[in-house]
C-alpha cells in the first residue's frame, strides 16, 4: 500500500504522506507555479515534473532526490516549419510514462498538439515519432476541449513493451505492435454522438477522455469517452460500450483495479456544457462485474451544492486496488482505503487540481 501521494496543481507540486491513516502534505514544489502532470519513475525512483508557463512556455524538472532540489530538463521540439510557414508549438505535456517495467531507460510522453516523443536520457533531449506525426490521417484529427488534438493516455503492454496504445482527443485510440515504428487506429465499437449519423462510428473521430489498462489483464482496457463509457478485453481490437451506469456515464476520470479488470471506478457528471455533479451531489461510481451493474459512492463527499469538476488525470488508484485519490478543479481533495465505500477529504484547501498520482514511498 504506498503512502506517498503528488498532486499537481494550477500554483505547485504537493506531495502528500500517510501516516496513521491520515494524508498531510510534507513537501511544496514550484509554488505558484502551474504544475500540468508529474512521474514517479519506479526503476530509478526518479521524480519528472511538467510545467504550463503560459507566455514563457512549458518547461520540465527532475528530481534525482524525491522532490528535495530540481534540475530543468530538455522538451519535445516540433519539426522545424518551412520557410514563410507557421511552426507548431509545444502547447501542454498531457501524458508521461515509462517505456515499459523490463526496459532500463526511456520515457514516452504525449503532448498537446498531438505529437508523442520519447526520451532515453532521462529527459536531456526527445526525438518526435515521426511515423505517428507523419501519419496520413493526422490531417484528420482534431481538438476536444483543447484548440488542438493531443495525446493524454500512453498504455505500455507489460508484457512486451513494444505493444502500445494510446488514446488521442479527437482521433480515438492508437496502437503500435513494433514499439512505435508503425501505427494503426484502435478498432470498431466507441460511438461518437457529436458527428452526422453516418460518421459517428468512424475510429478516427471518437473522443476518449481517458484509457487504463489492467496490469495484470493486460487485454483489458477502460475508456472514459465524451459519449459514454467502453471497454476493450481484446487489446483494443474491439471496444463495447458499457450500458446502465448512474447517475451518469459521462465524465473525465477512469481507473481499473490493477488485479480484477471486471472492477473499475469513474465520477460522473453531466454534460456537455454544465460539467458538475449530477444534481449537485458528487459520487464516484463503481462496477465490480464489467460494468453490468454499479455503485454509486457517496459516502463522505458532498451531497448538495456541490460543483467540483475532476479532470482525466485527477483519478489515482495504487498497487493494492484499494486506496484511491482524487482532487477537483475547485481544489478539493478526497482519499478512500477501502475502495470507495467511504471517503476521507484533505482538511487543506489546494489549488485547482490538474493531476493525482500514487508515488514510491521512499
Amino acid at each position: 500500500m504506498s503512502h506517498t501521494l503528488w498532486v499537481c496543481t494550477r500554483k505547485g507540486l504537493f506531495r502528500l504522506k500517510k501516516t496513521n491513516e491520515l494524508w498531510e502534505i510534507d513537501q511544496t514544489s514550484f509554488l505558484g507555479h502551474p504544475v500540468s502532470l508529474m512521474l514517479d519513475d519506479p526503476r530509478d525512483q526518479a521524480v519528472y515534473a511538467a510545467l504550463n508557463l503560459g507566455h514563457f512556455g512549458v518547461k520540465i524538472h527532475r528530481s534525482d532526490d524525491r522532490g528535495a532540489t530540481w534540475t530543468e530538463v530538455g522538451v519535445p521540439k516540433y519539426p522545424e516549419a518551412p520557410e514563410g510557414e507557421k511552426g507548431t508549438t509545444l502547447n501542454q505535456i498531457w501524458a508521461l510514462e515509462p517505456a515499459g517495467p523490463t526496459v532500463a531507460d526511456g520515457i514516452w510522453a504525449g503532448t498537446i498538439p498531438g505529437g508523442l516523443f520519447r526520451t532515453s536520457d532521462r529527459g536531456e533531449t526527445w526525438s518526435l515519432n515521426t511515423a505517428l506525426w507523419d501519419h496520413p490521417t493526422r490531417a484528420k484529427w482534431f481538438g476536444g476541449g483543447a484548440d488542438h488534438p493531443g495525446i493524454h493516455s500512453i498504455c505500455v503492454d507489460p508484457r512486451d513493451h513494444q505493444h502500445i496504445l494510446l488514446a488521442v482527443s479527437c482521433a480515438g485510440v492508437w496502437r503500435s505492435r513494433d514499439g512505435g515504428l508503425s501505427w494503426e487506429v484502435g478498432g470498431p465499437g466507441m460511438i461518437a454522438e457529436y458527428m452526422p449519423p453516418e460518421g459517428r462510428d468512424d475510429p478516427l473521430v471518437q473522443d476518449p477522455h481517458s484509457m487504463v489498462r489492467c496490469a495484470h489483464a493486460p487485454d483489458c482496457l477502460w475508456v472514459q469517452h465524451h459519449n459514454g463509457v467502453f471497454r476493450t478485453i481484446d487489446n483494443a481490437a474491439s471496444w463495447t460500450q458499457v450500458m446502465g451506469l448512474q447517475p451518469s456515464s459521462f465524465g473525465f476520470a477512469v481507473a481499473v483495479h490493477p488485479r480484477d479488470p471486471e472492477t473499475a471506478w469513474f465520477i460522473p457528471g453531466v454534460k456537455d456544457e454544465q460539467r458538475y455533479p449530477v444534481a449537485g451531489k458528487l459520487s464516484v461510481t463503481r462496477t465490480r462485474d464489467g460494468g453490468v451493474a454499479c455503485d454509486v459512492l457517496a459516502n463522505g463527499l458532498p451531497q448538495q451544492h456541490c460543483y467540483d469538476l475532476v479532470y482525466r488525470h485527477a483519478l489515482a488508484i495504487d498497487s493494492t486496488g484499494m486506496q484511491l485519490a482524487f482532487g477537483s478543479t475547485t481544489g478539493n481533495f478526497w482519499t478512500t482505503s477501502d475502495g470507495g465505500d467511504s471517503w476521507q477529504a484533505l482538511p487543506n484547501h489546494l489549488p485547482p487540481i490538474y493531476a493525482v498520482r500514487f508515488g514510491q514511498d521512499a
